[in-house]
């Protein structure tokens, strides 16, 4: 009698845990879209076209996983993107995670609007600035609304001052399958959350199995669009990409660096018309890399060199503006990396590569020798000379050293640097050159 009846309960189990499986699978799906970094035009855009689409392809909520320090578009922008959370026709939930995660700037205000919101442990909100208004009335976080514009709270403090609108009694919500956990059974917008069916395994313990997820993120173009808007590598882009424009225009044609310059400045602009930029710094920036271009063409740096220098690390270090309560500031690898790479493609580099490009014969300068000009400094033997109204690279025979004013003629060019002679006086191999070169 007992065997019959043990046979008969595992039978039943066996019959309900695929049953019940089944009825996990069947519910409704719950999408997960990543809203990560600063949140620009293309981040604004995709939350909003996130919510179109989880709204027409029948889940029954939307979680917005949080990780941001803030927002960069205007105001009319960020409501936009507010209102169309707040009056969407299925649930929203925010969750600021993983751990450690932040929500700060107008990022935060994304948590006010939602319909339920969660923390995972140790991550921070607030900085939140001035509060923007929607339909005439100012976005609010609760009590905690004057703190939080210039200060932060963690988890544990957030949930305490009712900041988060899930009655969670832990320090928070550490992963997403908890926050599913937690919206399950909720009734929001007249719809009743079904996030988590209850399983019973071969043994008899129950567990919990929730919904399926279905994650989103932005495309591969709005992907790269929204990285070259970082502040790090739109600096980055532009500085190199007018750099490798530079280097092009010196050797005279169209190639592969004017090609991935071109496109280093054109994301590098995007980035920064994305970001909060000081325009006179932008200009400032501009200006130091035509500073740096004036001595590529005589291959030795000079003091528009040293002028270029100076304004690039200017410009470096104030090229960014506030976002909300903080400033957007350019970390000190990033510096580092940005003004070394100048100063050594400029100082080092480009004139190199721009002499071993001139030294084709197809140049087109031969019409420069047998000129006459003057020694701009003491040539013995580099130094440099004026010829044809142009301040050139010169290089002499050691044996006949040329004192600055003192006339020249162009004997032969090697790259961009000239191989002078003195009308008068020149040494006997220069001679020799010259008269074998015209028989």
């Amino acid at each position: 009698m007992f065997a019959a009846v043990t046979l008969g309960l595992f039978m039943m189990l066996a019959g309900i845990v695929p049953q019940q499986a089944d009825d996990a699978a069947a519910l409704d799906k719950v999408d997960v879209f990543e809203v990560s970094g600063l949140i620009d035009s293309v981040v604004a855009r995709g939350i909003v076209h996130a919510i179109e689409r989880s709204e027409s392809n029948g889940a029954q909520a939307l979680v917005l996983q949080v990780n941001s320090r803030g927002a960069v578009v205007d105001e009319d922008r960020m409501r936009d993107v507010l209102l169309a959370i707040r009056d969407s026709s299925i649930p929203i939930g925010v969750w600021v995670g993983p751990s450690g995660a932040k929500a700060h700037g107008w990022s935060a205000l994304l948590l006010a609007v939602a319909d339920v919101s969660a923390m995972a442990p140790r991550a921070t909100i607030g900085r939140t600035g001035l509060p923007i208004d929607v339909d005439g009335t100012p976005v609010s976080l609760g009590e905690a609304s004057a703190l939080l514009r210039s200060g932060t709270l963690e988890t544990t403090e957030a949930r305490e001052r009712g900041v988060l609108r899930l009655d969670i009694a832990d320090e928070g919500v550490p992963v997403l399958r908890n926050m599913l956990f937690a919206l399950d059974g909720l009734t929001i917008k007249g719809t009743q959350l079904d996030t988590v069916v209850e399983l019973i395994d071969e043994s008899g313990a129950i567990t919990r199995e929730a919904a399926t997820t279905r994650f989103f993120k932005l495309g591969t173009l709005e992907q790269l669009m929204h990285t070259s808007a970082s502040a790090a590598l739109a600096y980055l882009l532009f500085a190199f990409g007018l750099a490798l424009l530079i280097f092009e225009f010196y050797t005279a044609g169209i190639g592969i660096a004017g090609f991935v310059g071109a496109i280093s400045t054109l994301l590098g602009a995007f980035g920064l018309a994305e970001l909060p930029v000081r325009p006179l710094s932008l200009g400032l920036l501009m200006l130091s890399v035509i500073a740096l271009a004036v001595d590529v063409q005589v291959g030795i740096p000079r003091v528009w060199t040293g002028i270029g220098l100076a304004m690039f690390v200017t410009a470096s270090f104030t090229l960014y503006g506030p976002v909300q309560e903080e400033t957007l500031r350019l970390s000190w690898l990033t510096l580092i990396s940005g003004i070394s790479s100048m100063a050594l493609a400029f100082v080092v580099g480009m004139p190199s590569m721009v002499r071993t490009r001139f030294a084709t014969p197809t140049i087109g300068r031969e019409w420069l020798i047998g000129l006459e000009g003057t020694a701009t400094t003491d040539i013995a033997p580099e130094g440099e000379a004026t010829v044809h109204g142009a301040r050139w690279r010169a290089r002499t025979n050691r044996a006949t050293p040329i004192k600055s004013g003192q006339p020249v003629r162009v004997a032969s060019i090697d790259g961009v640097t000239l191989d002078v002679e003195p009308l008068e006086g020149a040494a006997r191999d220069y001679r020799e050159m010259r008269k074998t070169r015209e028989d």
